[in-house]
C-alpha cells in the first residue's frame, strides 16, 4: 500500500463523512452507530484488491459529529444561501450532505483555509454528480464561507 499524505487521509474523511451524513440521514442511524460501522467495517478494507487510502478517522469523526451536534446553525448557514423559497429538503439528499459538511468545516475549522474547504468539497461533488451539482455547491459554499468567514 502506499503512504497517504495527510491532505489525502482529510480528503477521504471528507468523503467518508458525506457518506455517513446520507447513511444516517436515509437509514435514521445515529451518529455514533454510523462512526464505529466506518471505523470498524470501510476504513483501511480490501475493495476488490485494492487497498483504499486511509483516512483520518480523528477528522472524520470530528466531521459527523460536529455536523449532528451544529445541525441547526449549519442548516440555517446553508438555508440563507439558497435561492428565495428553496427549503434544504428540496436538495438532493448526498447535495445536503456535502453542504453540511462543507459548511461545518467553514465555520468550525478556522484552520483549513476557505480555499481548500470550497475545492475540496466541489470534487467530491464532482465524483457523485456530472451535472450542475458541483456548479451549485461551489456557489453555496462560497456564499456561506462570505457569511461565516467575514474577510
Amino acid at each position: 500500500m502506499t503512504a497517504t499524505t495527510p491532505r489525502q487521509a482529510r480528503s477521504v474523511a471528507r468523503l467518508a463523512a458525506v457518506q455517513a451524513l446520507y447513511q444516517m440521514e436515509a437509514a435514521s442511524a445515529g451518529v455514533e452507530a454510523v462512526i464505529r460501522e466506518f471505523t470498524e467495517h470501510r476504513f483501511d478494507r480490501d475493495i476488490e484488491g485494492s487497498t483504499l487510502a486511509q483516512a483520518d478517522e480523528a477528522f472524520f469523526g470530528e466531521l459527523v459529529r460536529g455536523v449532528v451536534a451544529s445541525q441547526g446553525e449549519v442548516d440555517r448557514a446553508v438555508v440563507r444561501r439558497l435561492a428565495s423559497g428553496w427549503r434544504l429538503e428540496r436538495l438532493d439528499a448526498t447535495v445536503r450532505a456535502i453542504l453540511r459538511a462543507g459548511a461545518f468545516e467553514l465555520a468550525h475549522r478556522a484552520d483549513v483555509p476557505t480555499e481548500v474547504v470550497i475545492d475540496e468539497y466541489v470534487e467530491l461533488a464532482k465524483s457523485f454528480f456530472e451535472g450542475p451539482e458541483p456548479g451549485f455547491v461551489n456557489g453555496a459554499l462560497d456564499a456561506v464561507a462570505q457569511d461565516v468567514r467575514p474577510g
